[in-house]
């Protein structure tokens, strides 16, 4: 890992973007936002979830309108996200929104820009610039976007990286010339390769914070894969100070796939259980697919970080638990059960279930009241004996 590169921070209603900051995760909300109940519902669940930001779209006087009555039943600060109209942002202004997202390839006119920086500055409020693959060429302007399609099909990559870092730089002379600086920049993409290209030139252009995004990057199914490759290798390399991950689906995905990705660069402390399990082979004599879906669903009731594993076989199954605080290894009709290396029950298969989640609760019950701390991956499991077949032959020699 590199360590994290250090950008100028801005405050977001309290979230802190940048600096030394955590790095913050973003969603945004998929109804009209005009719906308040509605709306909130989804701000709330997305902030249940773990969400530090949740962005609005208000393409409309009436959703402007709407912000008020929100941002009063908002857990977290609320970002509006302005496409065409700049009096939407300046409306938003008005009713206490805690950031602005303007898109340089939408709002152009620089009296317009210069009316938004001002109304921010005087209620502290930072703004995003945000461009994108999709509305970063030139659409009004013929000649110049007849110019730009030529520059592009030349060298499709490239040429994209560098319109989208001069568009930023062009766009960004406004608000130094306004001499404000409460500003964080995102350069989003379809392609993974490009997300990582453009962001490597922001990163080595501009000290400003950064939001890293893959945009309309499908299903989860599809999505995520697209999503980890590109946000992954950029926080790897210590880019990026706040995380949005796209999904068409419910947001509520986005946060906790964003949730895991920072967890597992060491960028977000868990809060929740870990579960991890055995990949499935020929040593495999139960159903271990189904019995690893419904211990997760049984630890989304558990509110402390405890390490689960879930193994299917004795051979290689304890090396790969190493550090799990409570680990099950499942043969033919029964399950042994380990609680930080020492075993503690034999169960049968129809009570695997029950039985790693009565050991969960107790686990975690403890560590709340201070009795035992956490693994911290320092825990080693003496395998246990092989598991007998109903026959009563033994499946493998445990491997040593």
């Amino acid at each position: 890992m590199t360590p994290r590169r250090k950008t100028h921070q801005i405050n977001v209603g309290g979230v802190l973007i940048g600096g030394d900051a955590p790095v913050a995760i973003q969603s945004m909300t998929s109804t009209y936002t005009y719906d308040i109940d509605k709306t909130v519902a989804q701000i709330r669940n997305l902030a249940e979830a773990g969400c530090d930001l949740v962005r609005v779209a208000v393409p409309k006087k009436e959703d402007t309108a709407a912000l008020p009555s929100i941002l009063e039943q908002s857990p977290v600060p609320i970002i509006a996200d302005v496409h065409f109209h700049f009096e939407r942002a300046l409306e938003a202004i008005d009713a206490g929104i805690h950031k602005i997202r303007l898109n340089p390839g939408n709002i152009k006119d620089r009296k317009q820009v210069d009316r938004v920086i001002a109304a921010c500055r005087d209620k502290g409020i930072p703004i995003r610039v945000g461009v994108n693959e999709g509305s970063v060429v030139e659409r009004q302007d013929k000649n110049l976007r007849a110019a730009q399609k030529q520059t592009l099909s030349e060298n499709p990559r490239d040429r994209l990286v560098q319109l989208m870092t001069h568009t930023l730089e062009d766009y960004l002379r406004i608000f130094d010339e306004n001499d404000f600086h409460d500003v964080c920049l995102s350069l989003k993409s379809i392609d993974a390769t490009i997300v990582i290209d453009a962001y490597r030139a922001a990163s080595k252009q501009f000290d400003l914070p950064l939001h890293l995004g893959l945009t309309h990057a499908g299903p989860p199914e599809t999505g995520r894969i697209r999503s980890v490759a590109s946000l992954g290798t950029l926080l790897a390399e210590g880019i990026g100070d706040t995380v949005r991950i796209s999904y068409a689906s419910d947001p509520v995905h986005e946060v906790e796939d964003a949730k895991e990705l920072l967890c597992c660069f060491g960028l977000r402390n868990r809060v929740e259980p870990e579960l991890i399990a055995c990949p499935t082979c020929g040593r495999i004599e139960i159903d271990l697919i189904k019995l690893v879906a419904d211990v997760r669903l049984k630890l989304a009731t558990i509110k402390t970080p405890v390490k689960v594993a879930v193994m299917g076989c004795v051979v290689n199954g304890p090396g790969e638990a190493e550090g799990a605080d409570v680990a099950i290894f499942a043969g033919k009709g029964r399950g042994i059960i380990y609680v930080q290396g020492e075993q503690t029950r034999t169960v049968t298969e129809d009570q695997m279930l029950e039985a790693l989640y009565e050991e969960c609760i107790a686990f975690a019950a403890r560590v709340e009241k201070g009795e035992v701390q956490l693994s911290n991956h320092s825990v080693s499991i003496v395998p246990p004996a092989p598991l007998p077949r109903s026959d009563g032959s033994i499946p493998l020699t445990v491997m040593k």
